[in-house]
Parts: C-alpha cells; structure tokens; sequence
C-alpha cells in the first residue's frame, strides 16, 4: 500500500524497494491514498502477467527510452558496445507497420559494462533526441504494470499519464507540517503544500474582496 511510503521509510525509487505499485507510482510523493485518474485505477484492477518467453538476464538488460523514430539497432549496437560486449539488442518496432516504437533493450554480457551503461548514458543525445536509460522494470519488479495498463514509470506532462519512482520522475521527499490545532506533526509533499497555501491565499484576496464589497453597498444604502 502507498502508506508505507512515510516520512522515515522513505525511497526515491522503486528499484530500491524490490516491487512496484500503481497507486504510489500515480502519486509524486508516494503517499496517494486515492486514486487521482482512471488510468490508475485501471492499473490497480490489472494483473500482469511477464512475458516469459523472453531469454535475456533481466539483471544484465537495460531499457533504452525516447529514441528518435529513425533510430535502427546498428545506431544503438555501435554506440553501446563502448561500454562493453553486447549479447543482444531489440529494437521494439510495431508489429503492423514494423515502425520503431521508440524503445529498445540492451542486453550486456557482464556486470560491470551493464553498470557503466545505466550510469554514464542516461540523457545521451542519439540522433539529435535525449534518451533514457532504465532497468528493464517487468522482470524485476514484483507487480508490475506496464504503460499500456495504467502503469510504468516516467512518461510527460503532454501525456496525462505521470506516473513517479523512475530515475526520470523520483519520488520526492515528503515533508512535515506541524498543526498548531493538535500539537502533532502532518506529512505533506511539498507540491501539495505550495498548492494548498495558494488556494488559502486566492480564499483569502476572495474573502477580503467580498467584504470590501458589502461595506462599499452598505455605505451606498445609507447615503
């Protein structure tokens, strides 16, 4: 459940908690309670199953996203291999029209080159677009949900679709507030703080507007 994701228990990223959840993955700091879109919805209601039939180590297979449409696997064999041997390499293309989806995965044939890779290549510039560099998320995260379900991870505003706890989108660090009415602390996130406080303030310039108002009417009744 996203409630476990509190102040002192706290990570940026769902590959340092070992499972995924699509509540707390719609939520920018974890700790959503409610569903905020349909699409999380959706993805809370799925079960997925991963595609077993795939042959490469997980752990040595990195997901490569936002690639330009004209990007082919020679452009991406020939730039990665300068991080060590590669085993294998898919450009994902749709089945239909065999045009790039513009995501790939690269598979490695040690540890040590994988690493390098995650590290030093995210946010690369390959045919004049930046890349992403991830972990390959479906194999590796108990209760993964992909994109097309509701899930994953990243994504852009433009989309509607943001879903936090990637390198792309981490979670950020939810703060306290503390609440003079009871005497205990109230964890927030920041955005939601700088949120409320906006909407405290337009209250605010509303409330002193309309008061202006009625002693303006009042002071015109009179005279």
């Amino acid at each position: 459940m996203a409630e476990d994701n509190t102040f002192d228990n706290w990570v940026s990223l769902f590959s340092h908690r070992g499972s995924y959840d699509p509540l707390r993955a719609g939520s920018i700091d974890g700790t959503d309670s409610l569903a905020h879109d349909r699409a999380v919805i959706r993805a809370m209601t799925s079960r997925y199953k991963p595609n077993t039939l795939v042959a490469t180590d997980p752990n040595r297979t990195l997901f490569i996203g936002r690639l330009n449409p004209k990007t082919t696997e020679d452009t991406l064999m020939k730039i990665f291999s300068k991080y060590g041997k590669i085993k294998s390499c898919r450009l994902v293309r749709d089945v239909v029209t065999g045009i790039s989806r513009r995501y790939a995965f690269i598979e490695f044939c040690d540890d040590k080159s994988y690493d390098v890779a995650f590290h030093d290549a995210n946010k690369m510039m390959i045919d004049s677009s930046e890349i992403i560099v991830e972990h390959e998320y479906e194999r590796k995260l108990k209760g993964w949900i992909p994109r097309r379900l509701g899930g994953g991870i990243g994504g852009k505003k433009e989309s509607g679709q943001l879903r936090f706890g990637g390198r792309d989108r981490p979670f950020r660090r939810p703060i306290h507030v503390f609440r003079e009415d009871s005497g205990k602390f109230k964890q927030r996130s920041q955005d939601s703080y700088s949120r409320d406080d906006h909407n405290m303030s337009s209250s605010y310039r509303k409330d002193r507007k309309s008061d202006s108002y009625k002693k303006h009417s009042s002071f015109n009744r009179r005279y």
